[in-house]
């Protein structure tokens, strides 16, 4: 695999060369609309004379896996050879220019594939189409009388064949069909299986390049401090203190809130940084402290302020006249992304020319980040994409980073700066999983029926605080995941799993000055812990088995159910469990998947914990790439089970106080359960992988736990709380 940002210029001389091979791309919409000139089209696929296909990738790869499943859908539809498949990006500037051809540039929210199937496999469609043309048209023949397979294009009648390597120049001619038929998934050859990725031999022999690891000639390094307290500013920094150190080329103000030291390498940076006196206004937030923030969301548990986000019946009436009332409150603290690796961009400014190359999940917004910052035309600043070594919604339009690396090569104009955090800086400044509590109380009638619930949400809005143009009325529609209507918007891909008859969801927005952000799974994670552990609770005090607990709320809704009782069944629920032992279950619609996990653990006489086993199941409706599903289950199951176990992000004087993975730690080899991932597609949608499953695996265990010692856990996380019955 090549990482190849095109400029226009490069873009068009490639496709002019003689010999050069076929680029097409098809609009979002289906491009069809005739035609510019070949040399103009908006390029997903090109071919080269040996046949080597590079498909051009808007999304953004950070391990998940989706530059292979978007292949694997323009191979499908091209007939190509998988075997000579190769990838690029393209940039967002030349998305710009050419009217957005390549469609949304952002990853997140499982879009990756779900988000752009269409116009991909449209791209491949068509490319095929041209390709049959020009192979027809050199044999003076009925095109509806060629096929293709694996590259090779096929004259049925006379049984001659011609590369699409041979023609392809000719098809670069042709004009692109008005529309094309896409293949149904019995006719997949190349969708549906589970292809090799076309990332893995650079990342096993250390060849990928990521944003840390990129070299320009005459790059200069830089490391940042910022301001420990969000909102606090800079004051003051005793620049000629290390002017004089090795390899120091200058030290700078970053905006009103950090200093930056520019050197010849990063470390000389960091030790010049370190050494450097600064001092700091922390502002009104450096009293607020994790007690202030808790008691400002208990607050919030019985305020009459609330945003009402799902509602039928009269819940609260409902209530009242139930046989007995259940009442629970439950938490979810901070957590922070944790990538691997550090935020980090390179720019490089000139009076007339901005680049920036920068490992993001949102190139446009980055792309309109540095504009901003450059103060150049927009045509004059370009983009380019490299693979991300983690994002999980950090990279994903928080373009902090990258505003500061732009800040920074103004200072030194023509020469590249590096700009990459240190690890605390990473910890410190980040854009955290909103905290929330939530008080449940359900109404049980003297069957054991439910009758009534009622789920208060205290906490944080993401969209308060970073877009809060996308509001409705005040209220934040996201803090609904998994608990809203079942509805054809946006929030109802991650629709509520049960019918109750009397129900009353309600958010009471607390803010705080950290700074929420998208978080793999977003507020998914915390509202199925609340939903899940509590319909737990419900069964135990109706006297009832938690599976058919829930069977008997899901009658509309098959296919949750579906994949409920295929982990159920897959574990053993109906079969004694070990001594010592139990099982927990969870289930959840979201990200337009549907996805339920059951986990069998033990707890010791000395309270220690043992994950034996997770099976989960998710129904995506198509699956592109098996494998690549089964493993975006199980490392979704390392990040929420790390989050459940160890994950809190706490404040102290205003800062957050973990700053190293020794305070933050992710889960241990040790600690991770086997996992069986049952991959269930029924088709007929197109629905997410990549964050859904994170959701299920913590309730489970949490439910699994009680099951075991008869222990409830309602606050996060678990090396907080004791396991002993």
């Amino acid at each position: 695999m090549k990482q190849v940002n095109l400029t226009r210029r490069q873009f068009i001389a490639t496709t002019a060369a003689a010999g050069a091979g076929l680029a097409i791309g098809v609009r979002p919409a289906l491009a069809g609309s005739a035609a510019a000139p070949v040399k103009e089209i908006n390029a997903w696929v090109v071919i080269a004379p040996d046949d080597t296909v590079t498909v051009r990738i808007a999304r953004s790869e950070m391990g998940q896996g989706t530059i292979t499943g978007l292949a694997q859908m323009v191979a499908e539809e091209l007939d190509c050879d998988w075997e000579k498949i190769t990838w690029e990006y393209p940039t967002p500037g030349e998305n710009a220019k050419r009217n957005r051809v390549w469609g949304d540039f952002s990853t997140g929210g499982s879009t990756g594939i779900k988000g752009s199937h269409e116009y991909v496999r449209e791209g491949g469609a068509a490319a095929r189409h041209m390709l049959v043309e020009a192979a027809a048209t050199r044999w003076g023949v009925n095109a509806k009388d060629c096929a293709t397979d694996a590259g090779v294009i096929t004259h049925k009648p006379s049984g001659k064949t011609l590369r699409y390597g041979e023609v392809a120049t000719a098809a670069a001619a042709m004009t692109p069909p008005d529309s094309v038929t896409l293949k149904t998934p019995d006719q997949w050859k190349i969708m549906g299986k589970p292809m090799p990725r076309l990332d893995t031999r650079e990342k096993l022999d250390g060849s990928q390049v990521y944003g840390a690891d990129l070299h320009l000639p005459g790059m200069l390094n830089a490391a940042i401090k910022q301001c420990p307290v969000q909102g606090g500013t800079l004051t003051t920094f005793a620049k000629d203190k290390v002017e004089g150190m090795p390899g120091v080329v200058d030290v700078v103000a970053v905006g009103d809130n950090a200093v930056a030291v520019i050197a010849e390498t990063w470390w000389q940076a960091k030790k010049a940084l370190d050494a450097l006196e600064v001092e700091w206004d922390n502002g009104e937030h450096a009293s607020v402290s994790s007690e202030s923030i808790n008691a400002m969301l208990d607050e919030g548990l019985t305020a009459d302020d609330a945003f009402v986000g799902n509602a039928n019946g009269d819940a609260k009436t409902a209530l009242e006249n139930a046989t007995k009332v259940v009442t629970a409150e439950y938490s979810y603290p901070f957590q922070n992304h944790a990538p691997m690796e550090p935020m980090n961009a390179t720019a490089m400014w000139t009076s007339d020319r901005c680049d920036v190359w920068c490992p993001t999940q949102s190139a446009e917004g980055t792309l309109r980040a540095a504009i901003e910052v450059a103060g150049l035309p927009a045509e004059n600043v370009d983009v380019h994409k490299l693979s991300l070594g983690g994002g999980f919604g950090r990279r994903a339009g928080f373009d902090d980073f990258t505003r500061q690396a732009v800040m920074i090569a103004k200072t030194q104009p023509g020469r590249p700066v590096k700009l990459m955090w240190s690890r605390e800086e990473d910890m410190m400044h980040g854009f955290y999983h909103p905290v929330t509590k939530a008080r449940l109380q359900g109404g049980i009638d003297e069957d054991g029926n439910l009758t009534s619930l009622h789920l208060r949400i205290s906490g944080q809005s993401i969209l308060a605080s970073a877009f809060p143009g996308a509001l409705i009325n005040g209220m934040d529609p996201m803090v609904f995941q998994c608990v809203a209507k079942n509805d054809e918007s946006r929030l109802g891909e991650h629709g509520i799993s049960y019918d109750v008859d009397n129900l009353l969801v309600d958010h009471a927005m607390r803010n705080t000055h950290i700074r929420p952000g998208w978080w793999r799974g977003v507020n998914v994670n915390q509202n199925v812990i609340y939903m899940e552990c509590f319909m737990d609770e419900l069964a135990a005090a109706a006297g009832r088995d938690p599976l058919e607990f829930r069977r008997s709320l899901m009658k509309n809704h098959p296919k949750n159910l579906a994949v409920l009782e295929t982990v159920a069944e897959k574990i053993g629920w109906d079969q004694p469990v070990a001594e010592g032992r139990g099982r927990g279950l969870a289930v959840c619609k979201a990200f337009n998947s549907y996805v339920a996990a059951c986990a069998e653990v033990s707890v010791d006489d000395k309270g220690k914990l043992t994950m034996h086993k997770i099976v989960a199941a998710t129904d995506p409706g198509y699956a592109v790439n098996p494998q690549q599903i089964e493993a975006q289950v199980e490392g979704s199951f390392v990040f929420g089970l790390a989050a459940m176990l160890h994950g809190e992000c706490t404040v102290k004087d205003g800062a957050i106080v973990q700053q190293n993975f020794d305070t933050y730690p992710s889960l241990r080899m040790s600690e991770m359960p086997e996992v069986e991932t049952i991959v269930m597609p029924s088709g007929g949608f197109w629905g997410g992988v990549g964050e859904p499953t994170i959701a299920v695996a913590a309730p489970a265990v949490l439910n699994a736990i009680y099951a075991a010692t008869g222990k409830r856990i309602r606050q996060l996380p678990i090396k907080r709380q004791s396991l002993l019955a």
